[in-house]
């Protein structure tokens, strides 16, 4: 029996060593684009029947995971992952109407990114961000009079924000979860019963609705989606507060959506908040700022619901089959440009 495990150990190493010298040659080789099409071929991974028939959703009532065979629609934890089919979006909006729902959106747009993103993030917004629902969206930025003037549907209103622009890209990333956790305290919280906050560097290309919605909400990275956990890149440095060891986590999680309920919201940018200030007082900065605080946060406290890559993809990864209808897009980023 010993020798046997130890094979099963020995072949596991093996076949990771000869996954990461081809997926190394493939970059050197091909470059990057063409070897992200062979990730698609790594199994997501598949729900047994019994979870599968639990799996419900406060907003959606019973989902139709079995819809989607090709892809994992629920998470260790009994959580649904939602992909399109999966769910009735009419009967997500009628709950959501029924509740009296008012939801906030929340982004942050300093320095370059305002003129160069934030309003065709915004009018993308009003198109297909809780079309029909009560909507508050909260702009951060250090030039609130320079936000632009996008016309807005009933029930639907846009703060503009004052704050202090940092000195360092690195620290306006890093200093929103401060920022939020004040916000969601404050007007915000007492405005809206449920929060999204995203980035400004994309834009809303399909219906984004109710069946969003959760107590607590994580977006899989569409980058990393595919890939076994070994290999995604959640903190290692053990000396800071977003540290993971090495079979820790379950999802690699993108910090450009994330949601929930103002309570909920709070806990999870308090814990960010403190883990980002005991980096910092130790000269530490976790190697993906905020993001990496976060996917800490939610392998401590298991989302409610895992949004699929379709609600944030990048286009850089090109057409895949399981993609069906991408609810936001990532604009290019022109990172030389927008960070000095």
């Amino acid at each position: 029996m010993a020798l046997k495990e130890g094979l099963r150990a020995w072949k596991r190493i093996f076949w990771r060593q000869i996954l990461l010298a081809l997926g190394l040659l493939g970059l050197f080789l091909y470059g990057l684009p063409k070897f992200r099409h062979l990730e698609a071929l790594i199994p997501m991974g598949v729900c047994s029947s019994a979870t599968m028939s639990l799996l419900r959703d406060n907003f959606t009532g019973a989902l139709r995971p079995w819809a989607r065979p090709e892809v994992l629609t629920c998470t260790p934890w009994g959580a649904p992952i939602i992909w399109d089919g999966t769910f009735d979006p009419d009967v997500a909006k009628q709950e959501a109407t029924q509740q009296n729902l008012t939801i906030g959106l929340t982004v942050f747009a300093v320095g370059r990114y305002l003129e160069k993103y934030l309003e065709r993030f915004l009018e993308t917004a009003e198109q297909h961000f809780m079309a029909g629902q009560s909507v508050v969206y909260y702009v951060f930025t250090e030039r609130p009079g320079a936000v632009p003037r996008v016309a807005l549907g009933p029930g639907r209103r846009l703060r503009a924000e004052l704050v202090v622009r940092e000195r360092r890209w690195q620290d306006v990333s890093m200093a929103r979860m401060r920022t939020l956790h004040a916000a969601l305290g404050g007007r915000l919280g007492r405005e809206a019963h449920f929060v999204f906050c995203m980035d400004v560097d994309q834009h809303f290309s399909s219906t984004f609705g109710p069946e969003a919605l959760a107590e607590s909400v994580a977006q899989l990275h569409s980058w990393h989606y595919h890939w076994p956990r070994w290999l995604l890149p959640f903190e290692r440095d053990a000396h800071s507060a977003a540290a993971m060891a090495r079979g820790e986590g379950d999802f690699y999680y993108h910090a450009a959506v994330f949601g929930g309920s103002v309570a909920a919201l709070r806990d999870l940018t308090a814990h960010c908040a403190r883990g980002l200030a005991w980096d910092r007082a130790r000269g530490l900065e976790a190697r993906w700022h905020d993001e990496s605080h976060l996917n800490k946060f939610f392998w401590l406290h298991k989302p409610a619901k895992v949004l699929s890559p379709e609600f944030c993809w990048s286009p850089d990864l090109g057409r895949r089959a399981e993609i069906r209808r991408p609810r936001l897009l990532w604009a290019p980023k022109e990172y030389r440009l927008l960070r000095d």
